[in-house]
This record gives C-alpha cells, structure tokens and sequence, in this order.
C-alpha cells in the first residue's frame, strides 16, 4: 500500500470520527460541559430546578492550532418565575463552527417542577421541560474545488455534491423535551432532542428528517456524616436514531465543601459502540472506536463558578492536541438551600 493511499485512509477515519462526535451538527453538540454545573445545557427539564437563577457561558476550541478546527461558544440563563411557583423558564444562545459548516441558534424554554413528597424537606421531585429552537445552519463553499478527484474518478469531473462556489443557509425550528427526576441524594433524566420532524436542505434535497438523539443520565451523590467530602458517579448514554449509533459517558466527581464555597473535579470516560476500519503500514485492517479520556476541575467562589475540561482522544489514529472546554458562570437570586440532601444540581 502506498503512502498517499494510507493517508487517504486516516482521513476517511477521522472524518467519521469528526462526523460522529458532532453528530451531524444538528443542534448543540452533547460535549462534556454538563459535568461542570451546566445541566441546563443538555436537559430542558433542569431549568430553574436549583435554588438560585443560573448564567453560564462556554467557550470550547478543537485542534489548537488547525485551521477550521471546530469550535463552540453558548450562552444560557435559567430561573425561576416565583420561588413559590413550580414554573421555571430558560434561554439558549449558541454559535458552532466546524470547518466550511456552522451554525447559530436559540432555544426558550418551560419548565415545571412538581414535589412528590408530603414535606419540603426531603427532596422527591419531578420535573418537565420543553425547548423550542430556531436555528439557522451555513455551509461555505466559496473556497471548495468544485472538481471531483475522489475515489477512481481521474477525469476532473464536477463534483456530484458540491455545484456553486458561494454560501448556502438554512432556517428550521425543533423541539426538545425531557423529564427528570431528583429523589434525596440520587438524580435520573431523560431528553429527546430534535423530536420534531424538521430537516435543513443544506447539502441535497435528501438530507434525513429524523434528527432525534436520545440521552439518559443518572447518578448518585455518597458522602459522609457530617464530611466535607463526597464523590458523585454518573452515566450518561446517547442514542442517534436515523443512524443507529449509540455511545456512553461514565463520570466520577469529588466535591471538597470549603469556607468560600467548594472545589470539585474528576474523570470522564466516553466510549462509542460504533467504530471504522482502517489501513495499517503492512497492510492490514484494523477497527478502532471512538475513545475520550476528559478530566475536569472547577470551584464555586461565592456566587461565582469557573470549570475546566480537557478531552483526549484514545486510539492508534487521533489528531495531535487536545479539546479545550472554559465554563464561566454566575448564581443570581439565590435562595436558602430548601433540602436536606447531597444534591449540588438543586442545593
């Protein structure tokens, strides 16, 4: 096999790797911010269930130093209506950007939040949330080679894809909904994102209109009588329903109580269930799925938090570098923490 063949190949392979961690791109991407305070991000139902109102902001960058690297940038406030009320609302802006393609939108969204429990004092509460978005996808084809060389096509012909050197857009609205459950120290939920059957006609008239991903999340948080310290394991599970492909987080967290306030970090361990074959030196196929490895570390100053995240990507082919992940944040209106419980998402 040929240098220029292998090389083609490793493309292929991250492409698909690229493809399947921004899942196509649709909406905001399921990255590992949510383990830095940041529910709301990835599960409508999270809004205005903590004691205080919530604004956070992330910034995350790809492949320091790649040009077009993909990048992603949020803004999110959520609250409470009234403390006394069950309703709750929320607001969602974000830009995405991934080489030629991005995308900017905003989501608003309900939220109610119902206790189960005969007293206020022990936490047993479910929560609804429903998201609606409009969110507009771009494509920049003013620097493609319109001149297809792919595959054994050597005659220069167009591209059967790619027809125009200019930019294309498209505006569609969906939905995401989900519910969530918080009983004492344990927490589930579950969020069907893009459930509306709304597709962008970006690159052909045969894009899917199944954009439906499905995510379930649970964990617990242990600690002690009367510690300072406690430890938070988590899982969290996607499914992508037009392809198929299915891939799981599992998480553990330390928090560490402090006079001005807390610090917290840990470990994440992403891992897809769908992989892709590729071409060794000698010759040989060998298949490899999608890995990350992510630590993170924040602290909670007061009614200030800061987060940090690093990805890294597992396997014997991966781009050099690392994905970087800042969240900034703010607790506003705090109220006296209602429950007895170890349960940093409502407390």
């Amino acid at each position: 096999m040929t240098l220029r063949k292998m090389i083609k190949k490793l493309y292929i392979l991250i492409a698909l790797f690229i493809v399947f961690e921004t899942n196509a791109q649709e909406g905001i991407p399921v990255y590992s911010d949510y383990l830095t305070d940041n529910l709301y991000l990835i599960h409508p139902s999270m809004a205005g269930a903590s004691n205080c109102s919530k604004l956070r902001l992330t910034g995350r960058q790809q492949w320091f130093g790649i040009e077009d690297a993909p990048s992603l940038m949020t803004a999110s406030y959520n609250t409470r209506f009234n403390e006394d009320m069950p309703s709750a609302g929320g607001i969602i802006l974000f830009n995405d950007k991934n080489g030629f393609h991005s995308q900017t939108g905003a989501y608003l969204t309900y939220a109610h939040h119902l206790m189960l429990g005969r007293n206020t004092i022990d936490l047993n509460q479910i929560s609804f949330g429903l998201s609606v978005g409009l969110i507009q996808s771009r494509l920049n084809q003013t620097e493609w080679d319109l001149v297809w060389n792919g595959g054994n096509n050597t005659s220069g012909a167009p591209d059967p894809v790619a027809t125009s050197n200019e930019k294309i857009s498209s505006t569609y609205y969906n939905v995401d909904i989900g519910v969530s459950y918080h009983f004492l120290d344990f927490y589930a939920h579950f969020t069907i994102k893009n459930l509306m059957g709304n597709a962008r006609k970006l690159y052909t008239e045969q894009e899917s209109s199944n954009l439906q991903k499905f995510l379930i999340s649970m964990g617990y948080v242990f600690s002690g009588i009367n510690s300072d310290w406690s430890v938070e394991p988590s899982v969290l599970f996607q499914h992508i329903s037009d392809t198929g492909e299915t891939q799981f987080d599992v998480n553990g967290k330390v928090y560490r109580k402090l006079e001005f306030g807390k610090v917290w970090g840990g470990l994440s361990y992403r891992r897809s269930l769908d992989g892709a074959e590729y071409a060794t030196v000698s010759g040989s196929a060998e298949g490899q799925k999608l890995q990350y490895i992510t630590p993170f570390v924040g602290v909670n100053y007061d009614k200030y938090m800061f987060g940090y995240t690093y990805s890294h990507q597992m396997g014997q082919v991966q781009f050099e570098g690392g994905y970087h992940q800042i969240t900034l944040g703010i607790n506003l209106n705090c109220r006296p923490e209602k429950y007895d419980c170890n349960c940093p998402g409502i407390n």
